[in-house]
C-alpha cells in the first residue's frame, strides 16, 4: 500500500520540502535560543517563539496548547518525543523542579514514568531518524502510526505496534501473542486503509541503566497484512462441471 496523498501537487509539494531539511532547520533554532522543556508527569511542556511553534508544527513535534499568552506559543512533548530532541537531537534541555536533567538523570526520569519507555524509545527514534514522522497511534489501536510527510499532506501508511522480544518484568508488552489480536489488528488497518508495522525491540542481553543501551537495542520490521486469494491469481477461468454446474477456478 503506497503513500495516499490529500491533494494534487502535494507529493511535489512534500519533495520540495523533504522532513529531514525541516528537522535540521528545527534543531538549529533550538540550539540558538539554549530552550528548555520542563518535565511534568508524562510529557514535557515547551514554551517558544513564534518561529519555533512554526518549525516544531512542521516537523510534527508534540502537540500545540491553548494558553493567555500572546508572545509565547506552549507545546506539550510526549516523553519520546522530548528525549529524542534532548539526546538524539542534541538541541533541547530538559528542567524538573528548576534542576536542570543530564542524559542520565533525564533517562531515570523517563523510566520511572513509564516501565516501557527504554523500548518504546527505540522504536520512536527508529522511525524518526529514518524520516518518518511519528505520532501517536490511539487512535487506531496502535502505538504510533507513521506518515511520510506531514499528515496535512498525506495520510498515514502505517500503524505500529512495539513488540518486545524479551519479557519485561513489571512491564510486559503482550500484544499480538495470540492470532485472535493479529486478526483483529490487521482487519482494523485494513478497515483505515493502513498497514500494520510491528517493531520487534530487542535489548540483546542488555540493562537499561544508561541512556547507552539504546545504541546496543535493535529493531526488527515486519509487516501483517491480510492474505487475499484473489489477488494472487494470475487468471479467473470458467469452468463447467459434469452436472452443468459453472465454477470459477
Amino acid at each position: 500500500m503506497g503513500p495516499r496523498w490529500k491533494g494534487k501537487g502535494f507529493k511535489a509539494k512534500a519533495l520540495a520540502d523533504p522532513m529531514s531539511k525541516i528537522v535540521l532547520q528545527l534543531q538549529s533554532s533550538l540550539n540558538q535560543s539554549n530552550c528548555e522543556g520542563f518535565l511534568c508527569g508524562c510529557s514535557v511542556l515547551l514554551s517558544v517563539e513564534a518561529e519555533q511553534a512554526d518549525l516544531l508544527n512542521r516537523s510534527c513535534f508534540g502537540e500545540a496548547m491553548v494558553t493567555a499568552e500572546k508572545d509565547k506559543q506552549w507545546f506539550e512533548l510526549s516523553l519520546e518525543e522530548a528525549f529524542y530532541l534532548s539526546y538524539a537531537l542534541k538541541c533541547l534541555r530538559i528542567v524538573e523542579d528548576k534542576c536542570l536533567k543530564s542524559d542520565e538523570q533525564l533517562w531515570e526520569c523517563m523510566k520511572s514514568r513509564s516501565a516501557l519507555f527504554p523500548y518504546f524509545c527505540k522504536a520512536y527514534c527508529h522511525l524518526r531518524m529514518k524520516n518518518w514522522v511519528v505520532m501517536s497511534g490511539i487512535t487506531y489501536g496502535a502505538d504510533f502510526v507513521a506518515y511520510r510527510h506531514h499528515p496535512e499532506l498525506v495520510h498515514s501508511e502505517y500503524a505500529v505496534i512495539v513488540s518486545l522480544e524479551e519479557e519485561e518484568e513489571g512491564g510486559a508488552n503482550n500484544r499480538l501473542r495470540v492470532w485472535s489480536d493479529v486478526h483483529c489488528a490487521t482487519r482494523l488497518c485494513g478497515g483505515v486503509a493502513k498497514t500494520l508495522l510491528v517493531l520487534d525491540v530487542s535489548r540483546n542481553g542488555q540493562s537499561a541503566d544508561s541512556p547507552l543501551c539504546l545504541e546496543s537495542y535493535t529493531v526488527k520490521e515486519r509487516t501483517i497484512t491480510r492474505w487475499n486469494p484473489e489477488q494472487c491469481r494470475e487468471d479467473h477461468t470458467i469452468v463447467e462441471s459434469e452436472n452443468g454446474a459453472k465454477e470459477e477456478i
